[in-house]
């Protein structure tokens, strides 16, 4: 079951720790990679001359990229043959550094399989977008896949698959459904998404619904009697007119029909749905093993009926106690794009739980990552800022402790030479971008965006909305962060209609504190776009250092995913075999590497 490969590494090397050994090198090592990766904040960009791009693009590249097109800046950095002659002749030390990320960010191509992939059924892919559909088609044959395999080696089946962070549960239920037939516990830590994925149980054939009896006539009545005249349609007036001639000692269940409970009936040869509202905090799942101890139908008999719903979970009869003990649970946990620390949780739940033999771990949002090493710094020369200042207000805590369940996992990225390796939210911010799926217009859209973010930026500074802080000599002024968020579609017509936009949005939000108003209330139309026509020369800088950060950034996660499997492969008393592969497209998701892990 492992791939050849246990980490989807370059040609280049000929071994997985010769790949790991020239990674953590280079990651240390190289400045201008530190600098593009963890020392480059957009929101600085415009805030001081010159302009950011003269400060962190070594000198003899600037002049040729100002020169290039972005989709042929883009071809050079990720498609072209390097080896080949240009005629525009680029910089050499450039070309050798494109060559150092390339050999240095894990390959991402999906094996083609043999019979394609499975079409999920109408019922079951009810809710899914098509990236979905791919990802949950894909990742539930993998994960039978490696639970087939498991069972082979062991002669164990695993009986239990647990999806941490389940959602709406579409991996799930497409699990519990033919041809997998598994038995799924759902961890999740919000009850309206159980209640969602429940719903869709239903409509899947997973679950039914309560059978609810009552008198028909009875409830229309009392419904309508519950509903105020002036709100009523003509056919409820007409009915609320009639007679109330039902007894009033009728006792009618006056649920809605999405607050009727869902039932899940086990059955041989069936797959079975539970659901779990937990908040996931470290990898212990003991009490989500409890769980499933009172309620595991590794061997169902009869007709018993388990009910997840608001109504109650009804005592389970005392055979149950007998059915848990007569087979041993044996978990394999799952999840796709598990974000942050989540992730990492999963993966620690296969040293953490006898119970767990096997991990199918899919991660994201990188940038919701705490730090294991205490408050993340950059010691790097001419880069180290005020850390504060470039971090988000509630990611302070993110800079003052330590947590054992961040980044990294590894011992050997945490020891790997003075400080171990860290990198700041900047840093695994970039780490999920995806510049392979850039087209021209989708990379003029988000470079427009934030363009005008950078300049906002120059505009909040100027009329002192924002002020500058230094950090120490050897570091480059920053300013206070502003977090604005999401605009509408429409607010980036024009630079003037993305300030006014983002204006009313901060005006409008209790929890900021900027004296707007005081400071910016009397600014006119024609003084913004003055700003827009100033700086639009400039905003090419930025769509090149950009560019540059984003395809930097895939040593980023292969520094992340890197340091999981590293985890993994030092708890060798416990583990037997890990991997990190593709699991799906990358351009229909591109965070596609799965972490697996099997128990010795």
């Amino acid at each position: 079951m492992p791939p050849a490969k246990v980490i989807p590494f370059s040609d280049d090397f000929t071994s997985a720790d010769e790949y790991v050994d020239s990674l953590l090198r280079f990651s240390a090592a190289s400045t201008i990679f530190q600098t593009l990766c963890g020392g480059v904040h957009i929101l600085d960009f415009f805030t001081r001359t010159p302009s950011l791009y003269h400060k962190v693009i070594p000198e003899e590249w600037r002049s040729w990229l100002m020169a290039q097109e972005s989709m042929d800046l883009l071809n050079l950095l990720m498609r072209d043959d390097l080896e080949q002659p240009r005629k525009d002749d680029p910089p050499e030390s450039l070309i050798e550094y494109i060559r150092e990320i390339r050999k240095h960010s894990l390959r991402r191509s999906l094996p083609s399989k043999e019979n394609g992939e499975t079409k999920l059924p109408r019922h079951v892919s009810v809710g899914m977008i098509p990236k979905k559909i791919h990802e949950v088609s894909n990742f539930a044959d993998y994960v039978a896949r490696v639970a087939d395999n498991v069972a082979m080696k062991s002669g164990k089946e695993i009986t239990h698959f647990v999806d941490f962070g389940s959602g709406q549960n579409y991996l799930g239920r497409t699990l519990a459904c033919p041809p997998y037939n598994k038995h799924i516990v759902a961890v999740e830590s919000k009850e309206l998404n159980i209640n969602g994925a429940k719903r869709m149980d239903v409509f899947a054939g997973v679950g039914e619904r309560e059978k609810v009896m009552r008198n028909k006539k009875v409830y229309r009545r009392i419904q309508d009697s519950m509903v105020p005249v002036d709100q009523m349609t003509d056919k409820e007036r007409r009915r609320a007119a009639k007679p109330q001639n039902f007894p009033v000692t009728d006792q009618v269940d006056l649920r809605p029909i999405k607050d009727l409970a869902t039932i899940y009936t086990p059955a041989e040869g069936k797959g079975y749905m539970q659901y779990v509202e937990h908040i996931v905090e470290d990898g212990d799942l003991s009490g989500v093993v409890d769980q499933i101890e009172k309620m595991k139908l590794a061997a169902p008999s009869g007709n018993l009926q388990f009910v997840n719903g608001k109504s109650g979970q009804p005592e389970l009869p005392a055979v149950l106690d007998e059915i848990s003990k007569t087979e041993d649970i044996r978990l394999m946990a799952m999840s796709i794009h598990s974000c942050g620390n989540l992730s990492h949780h999963g993966i620690r739940s296969l040293i953490l739980n006898p119970a767990v033999h096997a991990i199918a771990i899919v991660g994201c949002c990188y940038n919701l990552l705490s730090s294991s090493l205490g408050p993340p710094t950059l010691k790097y020369p001419h880069i180290r800022r005020n850390l504060r200042a470039i971090n988000a207000p509630q990611l302070d805590k993110n800079l003052h402790e330590s947590d054992p369940h961040g980044f990294p996992m590894s011992q050997r990225l945490s020891t790997y030479g003075e400080e171990g390796i860290r990198l700041n939210i900047t840093a695994r911010m970039m780490g999920v971008q995806a510049p392979q799926n850039w087209t021209a217009k989708d990379s003029d859209s988000f470079f427009t965006r934030h363009f005008y973010r950078a300049l906002l930026q120059k505009v909040f500074l100027d009329y002192g909305v924002v002020s500058k802080m230094q950090a120490d000599e050897d570091s480059p002024e920053c300013t206070q962060p502003v977090i604005i968020g999401s605009l509408r579609k429409a607010c980036y017509a024009s630079f003037t209609t993305y300030v006014r936009g983002a204006l009313e949005k901060l005006k409008v939000d209790p929890e900021r504190s900027f004296p707007l108003e005081e400071k910016m209330g009397h600014i006119t139309d024609e003084q913004i776009d003055e700003y827009a026509q100033k700086f639009d020369q400039l905003k090419k800088e930025l769509s090149v250092t950009w560019s540059l950060m984003a395809f930097s950034a895939g040593v980023i996660e292969s520094l992340i995913v890197v340091d999981r499997w590293l985890f993994l492969k030092e708890h060798e008393d416990v583990v037997g075999d890990c991997w990190v592969e593709p699991v799906f497209e990358y351009k229909q998701s591109p965070r596609n590497l799965v972490v697996v892990g099997i128990k010795r």
